[in-house]
């Protein structure tokens, strides 16, 4: 008799458990949808109180409107822009954002694990690392034209000083936070420096390090582009320059438009590569999510 309960058990709810893995997941897709339409609503909204006001109230000379801003898109796309075409511009900044990413993401992990690891060396350079922040990067951007010229070197600096500081404080702070009792097990089990800085230390922090590079590639794109506007013969920072100076609101707009899309892209690639890094990891609620 008690052998043939748990079998009348299982045979019973094994039918359930579908059932109650689908509520959720049909949950799930109902607020997914519900969240992408009201998003499409307020975008809607926005656009078209945009272009109704300034139709009738303000002056679209000054702020433009959705339908300028299209027009202006369609002309760089089709016809190209006063310094080439928009394909050759968009290029020109990706690639500058890109290297600059690249190389400040590189500089911010090492030197932000290698400080976070080394508390000497920490409070040694911690002041200057400081200051080095605290410099506005504008002025930067107008040194790196003079000492690098108008080619593509001072816009990747640019990019650079800024995507490094993004990573390097988060990388720190990793490195900080590795749980001390795994560092002791690890180092009686016998792993050397590197065992530990790859099997333990990384991984630990790379929560921190992903999370950072959400933001840093927009930071890449902000310094590419602060570079051309300061001075450039090609790129989206110029384009907007010459708008500005042709006190063409729409192609300002056209260029930051431009701009958010490719910032968007990169946030949605660098998502995916978060999901596969982090793959091993079991779901936490407090994990950071690329925010």
């Amino acid at each position: 008799m008690s052998l043939d309960t748990p079998v009348q058990h299982r045979t019973t709810t094994a039918p359930a458990a579908p059932a109650a893995t689908r509520r959720p997941r049909r949950r799930r897709t109902s607020q997914s949808w519900a969240t992408h339409a009201v998003r499409a609503a307020l975008i809607v909204v926005w656009l078209g109180s945009w272009e109704i006001t300034a139709r009738t109230v303000i002056d679209p000379f000054y702020y433009s409107m959705p339908s300028q801003i299209w027009d202006k898109l369609v002309i760089w796309f089709t016809d190209g822009t006063s310094q080439g075409s928009i394909w050759a511009n968009i290029a020109v900044t990706l690639e500058e954002a890109v290297l600059g990413f690249a190389l400040g993401t590189l500089a911010g992990v090492v030197l932000g694990v290698v400080l976070g690891r080394s508390r000497f060396v920490a409070d040694v350079l911690a002041p200057f690392i400081k200051g080095a922040n605290a410099i506005p990067r504008i002025v930067l951007a107008s040194l790196f034209v003079i000492w690098f010229g108008l080619g593509m070197s001072s816009k990747v600096a640019t990019a650079f000083v800024l995507v490094f500081f993004a990573v390097f404080f988060n990388a720190f702070q990793g490195a900080r936070e590795v749980d001390k009792v795994l560092v002791d097990n690890a180092r009686i089990l016998g792993a050397s420096r590197w065992d530990l800085m790859r099997s333990v230390i990384l991984p630990s922090a790379t929560s921190w390090i992903l999370a950072s590079m959400h933001v840093a590639f927009g930071f890449a794109l902000i310094g590419a582009i602060v570079g051309e506007y300061t001075g450039a013969d090609q790129g989206l920072g110029l384009l907007i320059n010459h708008s500005q100076g042709n006190f063409d609101a729409a192609g300002i707009y056209a260029g930051m438009l431009i701009t958010t899309v490719l910032a968007l892209v990169a946030e949605w690639l660098i998502t995916q590569l978060e999901v596969r890094l982090t793959s091993w990891r079991p779901p936490a609620s407090g994990q950071a999510s690329g925010l």
